[in-house]
């Protein structure tokens, strides 16, 4: 298992020095943020690490070299729109920016993306679901083509009254992770694993790695806290940021002794990258960056221990 970070919290810094706190604070890997540069719609995102607009093969050779001279891995390259938006054109922006990501992951032989499928929050999953064969149909087939695998993150991406009542990504839960593997059974599909979000829906973190442990290709280490007496008061019905919290791993309800026990059990040994979205650290680039460092302090013990 490879402890290390997500980017995108290190907005602000450039891909050396983002590469140079990750080999300071011995993390052996990072998964680089690739939005298009420019003004982002939502928290966390709109970072950029690589730009990956005209990347070339010369621009891949120099990151390589980077990234071993500080003896830290790229596990992904990631970029997390709404490609199932309801604006078709807006869409088509995010599809072909997608395969520009898949393309530099491919150059860099990284050969991992991490995204969101997508929705469009005012509809039912079926509903989606033409939406969905569609669009991801030929972004897969393109990732295959570059051997280059899509590796989706859980996050049902329902935290803004903007969101209600669906959330803009499809892939939330394991009955529709099920769903989209048999639509398409490729070996370059997979999941980018965060327990916190079946946490605040109120399902079992730990149960999914038994049948999905050959499609959860990259995972995320991040905490949530519920606030029982919140949740007591406005119900599951509520957008859900009125009842939990993002919290660093250590801060919230997951215990992280037992978590990474099970990916231990079930023999996982890819990038476990710590996002971090917990409110008390956003102070100061300083802030970030120690909430990184905090992070690490909780997890190692358990990584490293037989």
């Amino acid at each position: 298992m490879k402890l290390g970070i997500q980017s995108a919290i290190l907005d602000g810094l450039s891909f050396e020095e983002v590469i140079d706190f990750a080999s300071e604070n011995k993390f052996k890997c990072v998964e680089l943020m690739c939005w298009p540069k420019g003004k982002a719609d939502r928290k966390y995102a709109g970072v950029t690490h690589i730009d990956v607009i005209d990347f070339n093969s010369q621009d891949a050779l120099k990151i390589i070299a980077y990234c071993a001279f500080k003896n830290v891995e790229i596990s992904a390259l990631g970029y997390y729109p709404n490609p199932l938006c309801a604006d078709h054109a807006e869409a088509q922006v995010y599809i072909d920016h997608l395969k520009k990501v898949i393309d530099a992951a491919a150059l860099l032989g990284v050969n991992m993306v991490t995204t969101f499928i997508g929705n469009d929050h005012h509809k039912n999953i079926d509903d989606n679901w033409p939406r969905f064969c569609q669009v991801w149909g030929p972004l897969l087939g393109y990732a295959s083509a570059k051997k280059t695998k899509i590796s989706i993150e859980n996050c049902a991406m329902f935290f803004s009254d903007d969101e209600w009542p669906a959330g803009k990504n499809l892939a939330h839960s394991p009955k529709i992770w099920r769903r989209m593997f048999d639509q398409f059974d490729t070996e370059y599909f997979g999941l980018n694993y965060d327990p916190s979000h079946l946490v605040w829906m109120q399902m079992d973190h730990q149960k999914p790695w038994d049948q999905f442990f050959e499609r959860i290709s990259h995972a995320h280490a991040k905490d949530v806290k519920i606030d029982q007496q919140r949740l007591d008061d406005v119900g599951t019905m509520a957008n859900p940021l009125d009842y939990h919290d993002p919290r660093i791993p250590g801060r919230g309800d997951i215990d992280w002794q037992s978590y990474i026990q099970k990916l231990k059990d079930v023999g996982y040994q890819g990038a476990l990258c710590i996002e971090v979205e917990d409110s008390d650290y956003e102070g100061s680039l300083e802030k970030r960056k120690q909430a990184l460092i905090d992070s690490a302090n909780h997890l190692r013990p358990f990584i490293e221990s037989t």
